[in-house]
């Protein structure tokens, strides 16, 4: 399938079904959000402590035609006003990518509109750009979510070196296995930091895991662990005192000092990566980018260093269309469209090493 671009004026569809979230959004160019509609499995998954494929699979499956339709209805436009299409390619969840991929391909060959694929982690390194407060490049950029804690140094809108990356959990991931640990409720980073805010950040002393004196990358898995440890002593203590459970100030107090131990590697060795590069633009994006914590200190640590910090609003650090949109429109600008046979993949090609 080939098209002209010559004219740059394009309204874009964009389509987001990488993991839990159907999500749809319309852009014109990339200055006019038109639509975004994000429709949540939470409270399908909720109950199983995280995300079953198969059943995120079959849920988008149900929700991806009214999700697209709400969203062209909201936008105020038809399918023959779009002139292009944007599908999130990888990474995530084989069976759901393919939902949304193939809805894509179906629109394309019905209304003869041209795609492109996204990857999802370029979607996040430009979702800064649908705020208000825009960043400049060059700038590194930290994507911190479920499945990635990265860093980037970005030159351009698809032109990104990956400085570092997470060697076992990521930061998403260990927000969801410590609540797991302390018993609250899917997703964990919500409630986490909404706990947080009872607690003291300096009550417990979980580690920092730095790792090499010059390394960029993330490890988390060891703070679990420690977290792990110290609710399991933790409540043989309360066993032995005739108590029947953790008190709120003690849960409190873990969700704040975990946190607290993530937040200070996450920005730390972003800041880190800034000054070796000597790039005086840092940008935070992902959905742990939504952490109240995250953003006050990479505002503080960014101010401390002469930094100009940036992140998407709150709406834009979790996965939505928008993002997927916006990058979907610079490929197009490109002149990038993709092929019929175009394929899904699990795993982020950004984040594989040279």
């Amino acid at each position: 399938m080939t098209a002209s671009f010559k004219n740059l004026l394009m309204i874009i569809l964009g389509i987001e079904s990488s993991c839990d979230e159907t999500a749809a959004a319309v852009m014109e160019d990339d200055r006019r959000l038109l639509a975004n509609v994000i429709n949540s499995q939470i409270d399908l998954h909720g109950i199983y402590g995280g995300v079953v494929p198969e059943l995120a699979s079959r849920k988008h499956l149900e929700d991806i035609y009214p999700v697209v339709a709400q969203a062209l209805q909201q936008a105020g436009i038809t399918l023959d006003q779009v002139d292009g299409l944007a599908i999130t390619q990888g990474p995530g969840l084989i069976g759901s990518l393919l939902v949304g991929l193939s809805f894509a391909k179906a629109l394309s060959l019905v209304k003869k509109i041209p795609y492109v694929g996204v990857d999802h982690m370029a979607g996040h390194l430009v979702s800064v750009f649908l705020g208000e407060n825009k960043p400049a490049f060059p700038y590194v950029a930290l994507i911190a979510s479920g499945g990635h804690s990265s860093i980037f140094h970005v030159t351009g809108y698809f032109q990104y070196t990956l400085l570092g990356r997470t060697r076992d959990d990521a930061a998403g991931e260990a927000f969801d296995k410590v609540a797991k640990i302390l018993d609250l409720p899917y997703p964990g980073g919500p409630i986490i930091s909404k706990l947080s805010k009872n607690g003291d950040p300096g009550a417990i002393s979980f580690p920092r895991s730095w790792l090499e004196p010059d390394s960029l990358d993330f490890s988390f898995s060891g703070i679990k662990t420690s977290v792990a440890n110290y609710v399991k002593q933790n409540q043989q203590l309360i066993a032995n005192g005739g108590a029947k459970s953790r008190s709120e100030t003690e849960t409190a107090n873990i969700c704040a000092s975990f946190q607290e131990a993530v937040v200070d590697v996450l920005a730390g060795k972003t800041m880190k990566a800034a000054r070796n590069l000597k790039v005086k633009t840092v940008v935070l994006a992902g959905g742990v980018a939504a952490n109240p914590r995250l953003r006050e200190v990479f505002r503080q640590q960014g101010g401390r260093e002469g930094f100009s910090v940036h992140m998407p609003p709150q709406q834009f650090c979790t996965d939505n269309a928008a993002m997927i949109a916006l990058a979907g429109y610079h490929l197009f600008r490109q002149q990038a469209v993709t092929t019929l046979d175009m394929d899904v993949y699990s795993r982020s090609r950004l984040t594989e090493l040279a």
